[in-house]
């Protein structure tokens, strides 16, 4: 006998791009990132676009962690080697566990589009407070392959054999959905 398919469970997810060069009209990595999470049936929570500054990122991911209504922050920018990237810093510290796996598979399937290239990456996620953090580089193809190859998928509670929804509700009873 088949187990009975869960139903859907639609996230709150706020988006925020990281950029010392982009406005939020240009932000076409933040943009797809919106559509694909509405397309799949979820809500966006927020959206910012703040300057590469460690402390501005703090900021913001520290007041969506402790926001019981947003279940996960995916972030786009910062990633890389240049001198003002610094995501990975700025949210590592923020992480009550991080999530290995989620810059692992990253990097293994980026490796199809841009070869060797992928060891720059520094794609990372973790989990604070019962909220997914995940941090992809700031390339609109780079937002494609983090959604299409990983989070779509984790992010539907249909999933199996296991996803993500799960640890995203809260263990208080009036944060669950």
């Amino acid at each position: 006998m088949s187990k009975p398919q869960a139903p859907f469970t639609a996230l709150n997810i706020a988006i925020l791009t990281v950029s010392d060069s982009r406005t939020l009209a240009e932000d076409t990595s933040g943009q797809y990132l919106v559509d694909q999470l509405k397309t799949a049936g979820h809500q966006l929570a927020d959206r910012q676009l703040i300057i590469d500054d460690i402390y501005q990122i703090r900021a913001v991911i520290s007041g969506w962690i402790a926001n019981p209504n947003i279940h996960a922050v995916i972030t786009t920018g910062g990633t890389g080697f240049y001198i003002r990237d610094s995501m990975p810093e700025a949210v590592s510290i923020l992480f009550d566990k991080s999530i290995d796996g989620f810059g692992e598979m990253f990097r293994l399937i980026s490796k199809e589009d841009i070869g060797m290239s992928t060891v720059q990456s520094r794609a990372i996620a973790g989990m604070a407070n019962g909220t997914g953090i995940f941090c992809l580089p700031g390339s609109t193809g780079a937002c494609r392959t983090g959604w299409e190859g990983i989070l779509k998928e984790q992010f539907d509670s249909r999933t199996r054999p296991c996803n993500f929804v799960p640890h995203f509700m809260r263990i208080n009873p009036s944060h669950s959905l």
